[in-house]
């Protein structure tokens, strides 16, 4: 399981990875006196070349804050978000910058997460994908590892998220859900048998949309556990982390 867990986190990586390095070719016409370009996309790189006024630059890609651009002469580098937003497009309008912003977060309809937390006393770190039917109904897939002092094992769930105010920047939701906690006590112990169990939970937590595509969320969930002995068992799990969204 925490091979599946690894693979899911290396997709959660790979999502994320265009909101760092998009490409974006279009041309663009310097319209400050003058735009510096660094050697990287950071302020800690040097300045090596100035592009005056009115002259044309090609945009090439984006990294977070900083985009790398060539000039009509084939200079390359990196230049601020700043500086970049006082340029103009061929036509003479703003260069369009295509920065997601809080209606982007609002409208969404694809996000995944990576989340930690605590299940019963268990360490536990899982990873979501969700859909959005709509700006208050969405669809949740959760797979996580838990590990214990005695035992380890792996929890699934798909739930149903209900989000009343969704244009709020800090904005509750509410969960209900099911699905399969497969627990494995240490060879070591008396009792050592492997349980899957099937559980139900409901679940209350907060969005915080933070910047660009990414938000943080934090919530509760109550488990209840359907044993084969019938002594069903409730469970306690408290989480939070990042997601991204497109």
């Amino acid at each position: 399981m925490r091979q599946l867990i690894l693979m899911a986190a290396l997709v959660f990586v790979a999502l994320v990875t265009p909101a760092y390095g998009k490409t974006s070719h279009h041309e663009a016409v310097v319209a400050e006196p003058f735009l510096e370009l660094h050697t990287g996309p950071g302020r800690g790189f040097p300045v090596f070349h100035v592009v005056d006024r009115g002259e044309q630059i090609d945009v090439l890609k984006r990294r977070t804050d900083w985009f790398q651009v060539r000039t009509q002469k084939g200079v390359e580098g990196w230049v601020k978000l700043d500086q970049m937003a006082e340029t103009l497009d061929t036509a003479g309008r703003p260069t369009a910058l295509d920065d997601p912003t809080e209606d982007d977060y609002v409208g969404r309809r694809w996000e995944v997460g990576l989340q930690l937390g605590d299940l019963d006393g268990a360490n536990v770190i899982s990873l979501y994908g969700g859909y959005h039917f709509t700006r208050n109904l969405s669809t949740e897939l959760h797979v996580g590892a838990v590990t214990g002092d005695y035992s380890s094992g792996w929890l699934a769930t798909a739930d149903i998220v209900h989000q009343p105010f969704p244009e709020w920047r800090v904005s509750p939701y509410a969960m209900l859900g099911t699905g399969v906690l497969h627990i494995s006590p240490q060879a070591t112990l008396v009792q050592s048998q492997d349980r899957t169990d099937q559980v139900g939970h409901v679940g209350l937590g907060l969005r915080m949309y933070a910047t660009r595509r990414f938000m943080f969320r934090a919530e509760y969930s109550s488990y209840l556990t359907f044993t084969s002995s019938n002594d069903n068992q409730e469970l306690d799990e408290w989480q939070a982390g990042f997601a991204f969204f497109f």
